[in-house]
């Protein structure tokens, strides 16, 4: 860190880069604890199994300061919840919830609690936690019905309101959830999970803040200073020039219609900016994202191709500017749905963002991943269960090594759920979890490997699938070939990419997952590796 970014301002106490790296760290830390007791003290499957949850710390202003490792699509799109609570007036005790896409949300499952951080009485900062919860009403179980037209379709809108007010809890908030959600008790038990996150980040806050003094405020300047410059940096080393990429989704739902998603990548010395001029009106369908979601996904992409170890906070945002066309699918008028837009969308503009600048940094981009979250949700309309998890596939490969095989790919960075706590938990059996063979595209280097889930449903339920990459594959780079499409199976026969099926006891759900693109002529894989794969069983014998 060189010493501009360590000058101090005239209030300011000045800090040593040694220290400033140990106050990070300690920032850091309190984010990732927080993630841990939200983890642990939830309830649903989908939190405490599969970790759909993400934390972070902002100051008194709303800049981020520090974040857990934890969801992509969470963690850009929070300054905007936190930007909408600072209208609100928050005193100290006071805890606010929100999950309206129009007014600092993303898709209505993904409920926001920003509580603020108060150790001594007077707002220093604000303690974030964004978890998918596993039902918020609407007209299906999961809160994620394929064919809504509008998002009263997708579950009960709450703007930002006071769940906690000064310290003292909002009787008539937890009942109007309770009253609008199919499994209440789940829903309260994980909103008890994220206040106690946030408590723990305002507790360790404290307690720094007794160890350091009033350093610590100032080190919140300097750790945002820090991460801007560095970015600021990564982007000058960058060929100036203008890069474009069009993609597309396939189909919103309501029709198969493909949906254009157009971009243009403007680097220009220290500064980037992302213009989806060009992009598709918004759809009839829910795969419509909020602005938020497409600067989630830029936000990602600015990250990996500069240096991944930069500390994320404000400073790497600071230098990056998204826009889209008021209206279009990417930045949607209300009451437009939206929660497909979330999942699947924000996959797509991470895609054809890498790929517009798949010629300004070859070497820093793979081929296409699977380009989906292969959303599965299953549950029963009287309430007694919800089960929602979304399901890996390939990675592309890399410039110099294979793809990854079945990961979580992009703009979600989840777990699976377990074997054994998917049929503890729920009325569902396993019948298949495996890798797709020769799903990833042939190269120089091989693209991931899809997977497949094959599930049996011992109960009467609704079956909603969103998912994409069904008809157009992820793309090979530099020669490779693309990777596998995905597929959908309800009891063998085939559905749609955006498809809700009411089933039988006895019914069986099959989600096949889209493999990777491969990277480079496939002629010069090497035969060992060629070998190595036939003897894994990564790629079906000939």
């Amino acid at each position: 860190m060189n010493d501009e970014a360590t000058t101090p301002s005239d209030e300011q106490e000045a800090i040593d880069p040694v220290t400033l790296e140990i106050l990070r760290n300690q920032l850091e830390s309190v984010a990732t604890e927080m993630g841990h007791v939200l983890i642990r003290g939830a309830y649903s499957p989908n939190i405490k199994e599969r970790q759909d949850c993400s934390t972070a710390l902002f100051d008194a202003s709303g800049r981020m300061v520090a974040q857990a490792e934890h969801i992509p699509v969470h963690l850009g799109a929070m300054p905007d919840a936190v930007d909408v609570v600072l209208q609100k007036d928050p005193k100290p005790g006071d805890v606010f919830i929100v999950n309206d896409p129009f007014a600092g949300g993303t898709h209505l499952p993904d409920i926001t609690l920003v509580s603020t951080i108060a150790p001594n009485d007077e707002v220093i900062g604000y303690a974030v936690s964004r978890a998918h919860h596993a039902d918020v009403g609407g007209s299906s179980p999961g809160s994620m019905p394929p064919g809504a037209q509008e998002i009263y379709e997708e579950g009960l809108r709450l703007p930002a309101v006071r769940l906690v007010d000064g310290g003292e809890p909002n009787a008539a908030v937890h009942d109007l959830i309770r009253a609008n959600v199919r499994t209440p008790d789940e829903r309260e038990a994980d909103l008890r999970a994220q206040r106690a996150a946030n408590e723990r980040a305002e507790e360790r806050i404290g307690e720094l803040l007794e160890e350091h003094g009033s350093i610590l405020l100032d080190a919140f300047d300097a750790v945002i200073e820090y991460s801007r410059e560095r970015v600021e940096s990564e982007l000058d080393a960058l060929p100036d020039g203008t890069y474009r990429a069009q993609d597309i989704l396939e189909g919103d739902g309501v029709t198969d219609d493909d949906i254009p998603v157009e971009v243009a990548v403007t680097i220009d010395e220290a500064s980037i900016s992302v213009d989806f001029a060009g992009t598709a009106e918004q759809v009839a369908g829910n795969l419509n994202a909020p602005l938020s979601v497409a600067k989630s996904a830029v936000y990602f992409v600015v990250r990996a191709i500069t240096d991944p170890e930069i500390p994320p906070n404000h400073g790497c945002y600071e230098p990056v500017s998204v826009s889209a066309p008021e209206g279009s699918v990417l930045n949607p008028d209300a009451p437009a749905a939206v929660v497909g837009g979330n999942v699947e969308t924000s996959q797509r503009v991470m895609d054809v963002t890498l790929a517009a600048l798949a010629t300004a940094v070859p070497d820093r981009v793979p081929a296409g991943g699977q380009g989906t979250m292969n959303n599965l949700i299953i549950g029963d309309r009287t309430g007694d269960f919800t089960y929602y998890e979304t399901i890996g596939g390939g990675f592309g490969a890399r410039p110099e090594k294979d793809g990854m095989d079945g990961v979580q790919v992009g703009m979600t960075n989840t777990l699976n759920t377990p074997v054994e706590a998917m049929e503890t938990e729920y009325p569902l059996r396993v019948e298949r979890y495996a890798l797709r063979p020769s799903s990833g595209g042939d190269g120089r280097y091989r693209g991931g490997l899809g997977l497949e889930r094959t599930v049996t449903v011992e109960t009467d339920a609704t079956v909603s699938l969103l998912t994409e990459r069904r008809r157009t594959a992820p793309d090979g780079i530099d020669g490779g070939k693309d990777g596998a499409t995905g597929e959908n199976l309800v009891d063998g026969e085939p559905v749609p990419a955006k498809a809700s099926v009411d089933v039988e006891a006895g019914s069986t759900i099959s989600v096949r997952t889209p493999g990777g693109g491969g990277h480079g002529n496939p002629a010069e894989r090497d035969p060992e590796a060629r070998e190595r794969d036939r003897r894994d069983g990564k790629v079906a014998d000939r």
